[in-house]
């Protein structure tokens, strides 16, 4: 801690309280227990105090403020999705406080890898309480105020996520499971033919043999290599599942690996621990090993450098396990001399599964940037893998559910995050899968996944119409990849959430502290999902400032709440005022981006400033400042409206990457200037909305457009 913070500690009874340079309490122990150890755990009985608001806490499900709830982090298999089953599968010790009237922040982390417990002063109001496996108390206090600067700070400590590569950011399709290959090449090809953009294929279990891990069934997929070639030539990268469990085979070349490595966990007898899942009995990696993560690492070798998928999905890694939902309490794990129950490091097992199959990725490809998908995780997993909420249901509960969820992981520092789109288990409805679709293609992590036994869920079984919706909304979602890897590399830098609640960037609104249905992509774009059937309106809160409507143009007072338009095919959509949004020319995938076309949609009511980030999109090369940034910069004058472009700043030290360019235009054709010499003249459009001029960038040859909206 840091910052003119005072740290306060009383001896007997031990309490402590933690007081910021200006006086106000960023934390402090309640007047009646305080800190305390008892033979197994250690317990905080924190002052919570009345208009104190609490939120993060990893997966969880409900509103977005926990305050009166009782939850335990325990990293669980849990596919029914209802409040009364607690415990998900993303266990993240940390939460943040909002206080009431001032907005100030503050933040919690109790680095504690087995189960956790909270009670938010529903016992007693006065009271937060929090317990986890002792002996040592282990916990961060973020002193904020803003909640932005808890979220950063917070995110120094646990890790940051890599950029990921931008076909990441684009439409994945999946299904549990897609086969035999004639299957995966039929969904390719009706994804191309329908214009369906989409840059991601998954192959779940099915495509092993037998289920064994780092296999293929060979008469489901006689050919993989070439199988995943031909997808990537039509511009699909294959991402591929990978469980924990090792099928128990003497005859199974990594089972034979394991044993002799002594890397399965093991029951106190010494010998390994022997549970079932999906190929029958199955024993478990033990990743605290650091051997155990080098082998499981190094056994996706095959996968990634012979075959050539494009990413690796970790599932299943609670863990799972059939009989009993999870290993027992007593099974030990770690280091040879220094094992501990498997209780006691419980929640990280995800975790240190996704950190082999990276320790792994960046050997074999230490050049390209990874894509690792994990449905179990724990403080610092965006480190290594966008995560999903695991198997939820085709139900508008679960529709409204997922946005909450979502929020709730952007605060606990997960930016990378989404669902299953159009639910997991059972079969969908072609209204609500529009509906999931729309808000969908809004989530950081956009992937359509279903479950065997269900109904196919690709777009075009459902109708024209439901797939027209589809589509249209996939398109936006590409043509905003400007804005929304902008977005990523902003959490990259800074640790904020790629989709955010409301009351991250309107801490002091009392309207917001607890706004579950609604969410900012950014700061400028506001997506108000529609969650109820035969809806065609829904209520939506405008924060204030100036918001306009995304379909109509129509300019709307902020602060309050208004009756929004919500047929089928619309969802509500608001853009603030003094956004600059780029945007490009919508493609089927990435790979059919050419850079020469961009389009700064400005909302030139109020001024503005955005900072347009470019890069590869894939490899590493931005780390050797192969990289540009080019400011715009938005200003009402007496005259009209100035829209400045400025000279791109590359991170190289080498020239600017190419020198862009204003236009001035005042009821004359446009006359092209350099950025920097543009000063006042800048971009003046001429009156009436929608006005548009065009720039051209001289060495790089990339047209832009300036689209001034009213």
């Amino acid at each position: 801690m840091s910052g003119g913070l005072t740290v306060e500690i009383q001896r007997e009874p031990l309490r402590l309280r933690i007081v910021r340079a200006d006086g106000s309490v960023a934390a402090a122990c309640a007047d009646e227990g305080g800190l305390a150890w008892d033979d197994e755990r250690v317990h905080w009985r924190m002052a919570a105090p009345a208009g104190v608001r609490y939120y993060g806490f990893g997966q969880k499900q409900g509103f977005l403020d926990k305050r009166g709830k009782k939850m335990s982090l325990w990293a669980t298999d849990e596919p029914l999705h209802i409040l009364e089953h607690d415990e998900l599968y993303q266990a993240i010790p940390f939460f943040m406080t909002l206080e009431q009237g001032t907005g100030r922040s503050a933040g919690v982390f109790l680095d504690c890898t087995g189960r956790v417990d909270y009670d938010v002063a529903k016992s007693d109001a006065a009271v937060m309480a929090m317990s986890g496996a002792g002996p040592v108390l282990d916990a961060y206090v973020f002193a904020g105020p803003h909640p932005k600067h808890v979220i950063g700070r917070y995110t120094e400590l646990t890790g940051r996520m890599e950029l990921p590569p931008l076909w990441a950011l684009g439409y994945q399709q999946c299904r549990y499971s897609y086969y035999p290959e004639a299957r995966v090449r039929e969904i390719a090809r009706e994804m191309r033919e329908r214009g369906i953009p989409c840059d991601v294929i998954y192959l779940d279990i099915d495509y092993m043999d037998g289920y064994r891990v780092f296999t293929w069934d060979k008469e489901r997929f006689p050919d993989p290599k070439k199988l995943v070639s031909d997808l990537a030539e039509d511009g699909f990268r294959t991402v591929v599942i990978i469980d924990p469990g090792v099928k128990l085979d003497a005859q199974y070349e990594v089972f034979k690996q394991g044993i002799a490595g002594g890397h399965f966990i093991c029951r106190p007898d010494g010998e390994p621990f022997v549970g079932t899942v999906w190929p029958g009995n199955t024993v478990f990696p033990d990743f605290l090993r650091a051997e155990t993560r080098a082998w499981w690492g190094e056994l996706h070798r095959e996968l990634l450098e012979d075959v050539g998928v494009a990413g690796i999905w970790n599932d299943m890694n609670e863990p799972s396990c059939f009989a009993r939902n999870t290993l027992p309490d007593d099974v030990l794990q770690g280091e040879d001399g220094a094992k501990v129950p498997h209780a006691a490091v419980h929640n990280v097992y995800g975790l240190t599964m996704t950190m082999a199959t990276m320790e792994g990725w960046r050997r074999i490809n230490p050049d390209k940037r990874p894509f690792l998908l994990t449905r179990s995780g724990y403080a610092g997993v965006q480190r290594y893998a966008a995560v999903w909420m695991g198997d939820n249901h085709s139900w508008w509960e679960h529709l409204l559910m997922s946005i909450p969820m979502c929020l709730g992981m952007g605060l606990s520092g997960v930016p990378f995050v989404g669902v299953d789109i159009g639910g997991f288990s059972h079969d969908a409805e072609a209204e609500m899968f529009a509906r999931w679709m729309q808000v969908g293609a809004f989530m950081p992590f956009c992937r359509n996944h279903s479950a065997k036994f269900t109904a196919d869920q690709e777009p075009w079984v459902f109708g024209p119409a439901v797939e027209e919706i589809s589509r249209e909304y996939l398109r936006l979602r590409y043509a905003l990849l400007p804005y929304l890897y902008n977005l990523f590399r902003e959490a990259s830098v800074t640790g904020l959430p790629i989709m955010r609640p409301l009351l991250l960037e309107y801490p002091d609104d009392e309207n917001v502290v607890n706004l579950s249905d609604q969410f900012l992509l950014g700061r400028d774009l506001l997506v108000c999902p529609v969650y109820q059937p035969d809806a065609t309106h829904r209520m939506v809160y405008l924060p204030p400032g100036t918001w306009v409507d995304f379909w109509t143009g129509q300019r709307l007072a902020g602060g309050r709440h208004i009756v929004a338009e919500a047929p089928l095919e619309r969802m509500p959509l608001y853009v603030r005022d003094g956004a600059v949004l780029p945007m490009e020319p919508p493609v089927n995938h990435v790979g059919e981006r050419d850079g020469k076309h961009l389009t700064l949609h400005v909302y030139a009511g109020e001024d503005g400033r955005f900072e347009l980030y470019e890069d590869a999109g894939e490899g590493y090369g931005y780390r050797r400042g192969e990289w540009s940034l080019t400011a715009v910069d938005v200003r009402r004058t007496a005259n009209g409206v100035v829209v400045a472009v400025a000279d791109p700043v590359s991170g190289a030290e080498a020239a600017p990457v190419g020198a862009a360019a204003a236009a001035a235009v005042g009821g004359a054709a446009a006359e092209a200037v350099s950025g920097a010499a543009a000063g006042e003249a800048g971009f003046r459009p001429p009156p009436g909305p929608g006005s548009f001029s065009h720039l051209r960038a001289p060495q790089t040859g990339r047209q832009t457009g300036v689209r001034l909206l009213p």
